[in-house]
């Protein structure tokens, strides 16, 4: 198994719940050593986070991950780390702004100590501006970016995705910042702040809408399952489920037309182009509804490919575990749990084709289950010690 392409850099993650978890989680599948902080006891509410009674979501999000405890809200806790984070080259934290100050962790000084040190830090608002000292979840980043305004049907209130979106939009972009810092300090010798907020990361993906309104004072609507203005694009029902169809280009709605029978469609003036399918949307998806009802979803599938249309069946997880696809890619691979057993779960992405990315060490079952192993290694503190320090509450 390749090393990964992280694999001479250490991460101290001292993030909770979701974006610096997954932040590191990105981190260490492309080989970083991630060592995760934990708090001493529950640990990261992510452990317990998740549907159905096996939390096993946790498997995910804390894979590839060292599990270490310490009690930051003590100063002798707060010099363990402090240690730990002189022995790495990033630091993950998504706490409200001006928490790691208050725990003696002051990134200007981790910076002054340590410069080439990267610090990714995750939040709400940003570190700075007149929000950034408000208590910020992902769902208020969603709102705030303009996410949830958008998503819904328009006769209803807004709506959100069923994944927490915001923070892992979040996450993504902390990684990326973390990479182009440590490209610059390959360059410079110098490590950076990577400032994330978690409405900026929404912000980012929101296409035109700021610009809309900037230009024609158009405002984004609700519009269900479709994009208004682009057609045919939407899920169709068919006799036995549900279908996607992406044909809202000229020559692919020319070959829809006559996948259905209906050649003459595709030069029809309300629908030969992209404006007109626009204008005549409704209409059109009830002209394409009408025809996939007549047809199983493997039949449908079978003409979409015969006339080279994007579409596809709307996946659940049984699809995919099943589709040969996913296996031949090994998009979903199989983990050797310590808590469960073999469990199946998303692999780890983008593939890299000399340094891939990978699932190397199956996520800690227990709060500080390597503390011995990090802490006697990197920081030289002997076992007795840790046995004081637990009795103590610092570990």
């Amino acid at each position: 198994m390749s090393e990964g392409a992280l694999s001479d850099i250490r991460v101290v993650e001292l993030g909770q719940l979701l974006a610096g978890p997954f932040c590191g989680q990105l981190l260490g599948d492309m080989g970083a050593d991630i060592i995760k902080v934990e708090p001493p006891g529950a640990g990261d509410p992510m452990r317990v986070w998740g549907q159905g009674e096996e939390k096993v979501q946790w498997e995910v999000i804390g894979r590839n991950k060292r599990s270490v405890s310490a009690n930051l809200r003590v100063p002798e806790g707060q010099a363990l780390v402090r240690k730990l984070i002189a022995q790495a080259d990033v630091l993950i934290e998504n706490f409200k702004p001006g928490t790691l100050e208050k725990w003696g962790l002051d990134p200007a000084r981790l910076l002054e100590e340590q410069p080439g040190l990267i610090i990714a830090r995750m939040s709400g608002y940003g570190q700075t501006g007149p929000y950034s000292t408000r208590v910020g979840f992902g769902g208020i980043g969603e709102a705030m970016g303009g996410w949830r305004y958008v998503v819904g049907e328009p006769d209803r209130q807004p709506a959100r995705m069923g994944i927490s979106i915001g923070d892992t939009l979040t996450a993504t972009y902390g990684c990326l910042g973390v990479l182009a810092a440590l490209h610059v300090r390959e360059r410079t010798g110098k490590g950076q702040i990577v400032d994330a907020a978690l409405y900026e990361s929404v912000l980012q993906v929101m296409e035109g809408l700021v610009p809309e309104y900037d230009h024609m004072g158009l405002i984004r609507e609700r519009t269900g399952s479709i994009l208004k203005g682009v057609a045919p694009s939407n899920v169709y029902t068919c006799k036995d489920g549900s279908f996607m169809i992406g044909a809202n280009k000229d020559s692919l709605w020319q070959r829809l037309a006559a996948a259905m029978g209906r050649e003459e469609l595709g030069t029809d003036p309300r629908y030969a182009t992209h404006i007109a399918r626009g204008e005549n949307q409704d209409e059109l998806d009830d002209l394409i509804n009408a025809w996939t009802a007549t047809l199983t979803i493997a039949e449908l599938d079978e003409l979409m490919i015969a006339h080279s249309i994007p579409a596809g069946r709307v996946y659940r997880a049984p699809d995919m575990l099943a589709d040969p696809h996913f296996k031949a890619r090994e998009a979903i691979i199989e983990v050797e749990t310590e808590k469960y057993g073999p469990l199946k779960m998303q692999a780890a992405f983008p593939k890299l084709s000399h340094t891939p990315s990978a699932v190397r060490r199956s996520a800690a079952s227990k709060v500080g289950q390597h503390n011995v192993e990090v802490y006697s290694d990197l920081l030289g503190i002997k076992a007795e010690e840790l046995t004081e320090m637990e009795q103590a509450g610092i570990i």
